[in-house]
This record gives structure tokens, sequence and C-alpha cells, in this order.
């Protein structure tokens, strides 16, 4: 049995030099993204721990009080009341919107519908719609003393539609966001689906499988993926909940608080209240609870994936 020695250390060490210098070169690429990373993402993110960490106090001025801003969050009903609101809207609204995108994308993708590319477009238009611009233009749809509400009550002869009332609000808002996130949803299951490749069509054709058939053991399996991180998007965007309701707020004070959600109740803490240290607190606790319950979600999907 024969070995094969080692390389002496004169061959040895030009190439830890020359691998080093690899290295080297490798950091100086990642740098200018390390930097910014660092700089935009994980300052403000120490930098809101810090705040969290501390209260303002009547005597002794911005004190550190550890954990009790985040004990005090806690037992907060305000908190707890925004939060199952955007709670229900994830559980109602997110499944309404993703049904809807898959659907278009299948439509889209099948060879039965003509002008698929015209439709195509039409669906996404709405995503390319400034947000503020959508919830403006369905705040006044909305509005029950002017708009297309104020005609149909005029045309039916009493007040029957009613978009801003509190049971009807979270439902009105839910329209808008599905109304402007469909197309991008669809564009992302229609993408995944022209990854499907020809060969499967033709072998399902010849195995005799019918469009439906098709739909359910070739489509829907392949985009599983994308319907993960559509998913994922969706939850994300809803714990974020802010920009509809806050507009919408001046059209309906008195239904609309300032702690509709946690992102608002955040804001109006820290930029009317003046309470940073709570405010900072709030974020954190939303932050935390969104990444855990969207990596609960792409753990699922990636282990349904993997069967």
């Amino acid at each position: 049995m024969t070995t094969t020695a080692a390389p002496p250390p004169a061959l040895r060490t030009p190439q830890r030099k020359r691998r080093s210098r690899i290295e080297d070169r490798g950091w100086l690429f990642v740098a200018p993204f390390a930097l910014v990373f660092a700089l935009v993402f994980l300052a403000p993110l120490a930098y809101s721990v810090y705040l969290s960490l501390f209260r303002d106090q009547l005597i002794g001025g911005n004190a550190f009080v550890g954990l009790d801003n985040y004990i005090a969050a806690f037992g907060d009903a305000k908190f707890w009341d925004g939060f199952g609101r955007v709670l229900i809207f994830l559980v109602v609204q997110v499944p309404i919107m993703l049904l809807l995108a898959l659907g278009a994308a299948l439509a889209i993708d099948s060879a039965r519908l003509h002008a698929a590319g015209f439709y195509r477009m039409v669906i996404f238009l709405p995503y390319a719609v400034p947000a503020v611009v959508a919830v403006l233009m369905w705040g006044y749809i909305y509005g029950d003393q002017f708009g297309l509400t104020r005609n149909l009550n005029d045309l039916l002869g009493g007040q029957f539609v009613q978009p801003f009332l509190p049971e009807w609000m979270l439902l009105s808002i839910g329209n808008i966001v599905t109304w402007q996130f469909v197309g991008y949803n669809m564009l992302i299951f229609y993408s995944s689906l022209k990854t499907i490749p020809n060969e499967l069509y033709e072998a399902a054709s010849i195995d005799g499988a019918g469009a439906w058939r098709t739909i359910f053991s070739i489509k829907i399996p392949a985009v599983r993926g994308a319907v993960v991180i559509a998913t994922i998007f969706s939850i994300i965007g809803s714990f974020q909940l802010f920009n509809e309701p806050n507009i919408l707020k001046p059209l309906a004070p008195n239904v609309i608080s300032t702690f509709f959600t946690p992102n608002m109740y955040a804001y109006n803490l820290s930029f009317a209240g003046q309470q940073y240290n709570y405010a900072a607190t709030i974020a954190i606790i939303m932050g935390v609870i969104t990444a855990v319950i969207a990596y609960v979600v792409q753990l699922r999907g990636s282990r349904q994936e993997a069967r």
C-alpha cells in the first residue's frame, strides 16, 4: 500500500498566499453591499432596540428601563386590538387574493384564452398605480357624501351601501389591497407556470389527461414554491398594513382610530405622542412576530416541496 507524501512547505506557501489574495479580492467585491446593508438595515434595527430599552420620565429624563416597555406592550389593549385586526385581515384577505391571482395566472396560461397578453396587462395594471393614488381613488368611491357610493344610494333610495361603517371598514380596505396586488401575485404564478417543461404536457396528453387533470396534477404542484413566496410576501404586507387605513382616516375619522393597526399605533405614538421609545418597542415586537410567522410558513412550504 503506497501513501502520497504531503507537499513540502515551500510548495504550499505560494498556494496559501494566492488563496488569501483571492479571498481579499472577494471581500472587496462584497464590501459595498455589506456597508450599505449595515447602514440601512443593521444600524436602524440596533438603534430601535436601543430606544426600546429606555423611557422618558418626568424625573430623570430618558432613563434605562430594560424590558419594562415590552411588558407594558404585552398588556396594552390598543396594541392587541390592532394586532387582532391585522390578523383577521391576514386570515381572510390573503387566501382570497392568492386564489384570485392563481386563477388569473392559470387562465392566462391556458391556450383557450384569446388575447392573453391584453388580460395580463389589465390585471397587472393596478399594481402600477401608486399606492397613495389608488387608496385616494377608492376612498372617493367609498365616500357616502360623494362619488359612486353616493350615486348608488341615491339610485336605490336609501343608505344601502356604506363601506365606511365599522363592520365594513376592514372589508373595504381588503378590497383595495386585493385590487392592488392580485396582478403582482398573478405575475409570480404566471412566471412559475412558464418554467414547466412542455414534455410534461405532452406526457399528460398521451395519458389522456384533460384540462382540469393537468391543472391539479402538473400546474398547481409546479407553482407550489411560488405560492409559498407569495404567501410570505402577503403575510409581511398584512402585518405592515398602514397606507390604506392612514390615508382613509380623514374620510372616516370615527371609524379608523389611531391604533387601527399596530403600524398606525407606532406611527402615532412616535410622531403625535412623542413616545419614541414605546413606538420602537411596538415596532420591534411586530417585526419579531412577522419574522416568526413568515419563517414557519417558509419551513412548512419547504417540507411539502421535499415530499
